[in-house]
């Protein structure tokens, strides 16, 4: 088998290990998981926030603004600023990925709270298999062999 079969065939027997799968499976639905997480947060939390605090509050565009180009006449949003080379601090959208972080471990220990407790009544379930009677004495051994050998006279 030459060096280059053997390479494909080792990679292979990688690929399709089930552990390797698993990964590629989790991390696939942990990546729509965060997109649920921050629409749930983005168009949901925020706005109830929002509406909370007086219905005028963006997120997005709340900053510190530490240092301005010089010159410069442009917009005053956070996304022109930044385009624009302005030293902002962007205190509403740390919040807001705070909150989603936030959000997304508390779903996360949630599930693993409920999949322990799922495999606690599954182990509970399961009847014990029964034990095995203990090994006869060495009398009873014996016993028994005298008996099959006067059976067989």
């Amino acid at each position: 088998m030459s060096k280059k079969t053997g390479f494909l065939h080792e990679f292979r027997e990688f690929a399709v290990r089930g552990s390797v799968v698993d990964l590629a499976v989790g991390v696939i639905v942990g990546a729509a998981f965060g997109k649920i997480v921050d629409s749930l947060v983005k168009d949901i939390v925020m706005p109830v926030i929002n509406f909370i605090l007086g219905g005028s509050v963006d997120f997005a565009n709340k900053f510190i603004t530490l240092r301005v180009p010089e010159g410069y006449a442009g917009g005053q949003t956070y996304t022109e600023l930044v385009d624009a080379g302005a030293i902002v601090l962007g205190w509403g959208n740390f919040l807001t990925i705070l909150i989603n972080f936030v959000l997304l471990a508390f779903v996360v220990f949630w599930m693993v709270k409920l999949i322990n407790m799922a495999r606690r009544s599954a182990e509970q379930e399961v009847p014990a298999e029964p034990e095995a009677p203990p090994a006869p004495s060495e009398d009873v051994v014996l016993l028994r062999d005298i008996r099959d050998l006067l059976k067989n006279k």
